[in-house]
């Protein structure tokens, strides 16, 4: 599930701190990094919670007005529309997703104001009032309703990804991309599954699992001769010079080109580029991607890497 481009950032991330640390060891290095890979399978599961709550809320809320003392007409006649979604229904069903729930202690309760603030956002979008508004929905209509409630409240609500932020730093970049892969977990679903279908699993693969594994490795142990081949080719650069992560995005390319013959030398170092972008300054992307060209055209003439695979062959 996890795509390689949030691997190569979680590995960024472990190895930067990695960096600042006189003890660690690439023992310590590859614990902390499984560890955040799995804070991310976690958030993926927080965010189908975070659905369920929201409408548990709008059913509370209406047993409520049921049951006061004083009750009106709309207390005793309320529109369950919301609260009948199938979807909502299939994720309350989903036993892998309440067995990891519970597991994994995972909870919302002690965020009831941001559950409630997150209903009552979405209440004032045109998504919620045309659903409302329906006799009945098909399935689909259900579907498109749970994905509105992420795409225009989740994904822009500063309050979340506030409360995410403080909850773990190993959140502080995921949200985006887990909201996507809820999204597309829910566009999987079917009408005639009780629990909808399956949640996507951690790794898509072993191999995305070898790969990241192996990429930080190989960074750790080859850092030194990384380190020269930077020193070698930043022109006019001395490398005490260069901010310490543009460093760590040529030296993790650098090692994904040797080391990967499967993954296109092309595809490295757009994600490389795209990573600096993210995390350093434009100057600091173009820097890099000089110093790149420069370095891979070297290990290039050196017999460094060979490419294997349909279409890989350099």
């Amino acid at each position: 599930m996890i795509s390689r481009r949030l691997l190569r950032r979680k590995v960024l991330h472990i190895l930067y701190a990695f960096g600042q640390k006189e003890d660690d060891t690439l023992a310590s290095s590859e614990k902390e990094l499984m560890f955040s890979i799995h804070k991310s399978y976690d958030l993926y599961h927080y965010f189908f919670l975070l659905i369920i709550d929201v409408f548990r809320y709008a059913e509370l809320k209406i047993d409520f007005g049921r049951n006061k003392n004083i009750t009106t007409y709309d207390d005793l006649h309320p529109n369950t529309r919301f609260i009948e979604n199938k979807v909502y229904q299939q994720l309350v069903a989903n036993v892998p997703l309440q067995s990891y729930l519970l597991n994994q202690k995972l909870s919302w309760v002690n965020d009831a104001d941001l559950v409630k603030n997150l209903f009552l956002a979405f209440k004032e979008s045109l998504a919620y009032e045309r659903y409302m508004i329906k006799s009945s929905t098909s399935y689909q209509e259900d579907v498109d309703l749970v994905i509105a409630l992420i795409s225009d409240v989740f994904a822009v609500s500063e309050d979340l990804i506030s409360n995410l932020e403080e909850k773990s730093i190993y959140w502080n970049d995921d949200a985006e991309f887990m909201l996507g892969m809820v999204i597309r977990t829910i566009q999987s679903f079917r009408e005639k599954d009780p629990g909808g279908g399956k949640l996507l699993p951690l790794f898509r693969n072993d191999e995305d699992l070898d790969f990241v594994k192996q990429l930080n490795r190989k960074v750790i142990l080859g850092k030194k001769e990384f380190d020269e081949l930077v020193h070698t080719f930043a022109s006019n650069w001395e490398i005490e010079r260069i901010a310490y992560m543009d460093v760590l995005i040529i030296d993790m390319a650098i090692a994904e080109v040797i080391n990967f013959p499967g993954i296109p030398v092309k595809v490295t170092l757009n994600e490389y580029i795209e990573l600096a972008k993210e995390y350093s300054t434009d100057k600091s992307s173009i820097f890099i991607n000089g110093v790149l060209d420069k370095i891979v055209a070297h290990l290039r003439d050196e017999n460094k890497f060979r490419k294997v695979g349909r279409g890989l062959m350099e």
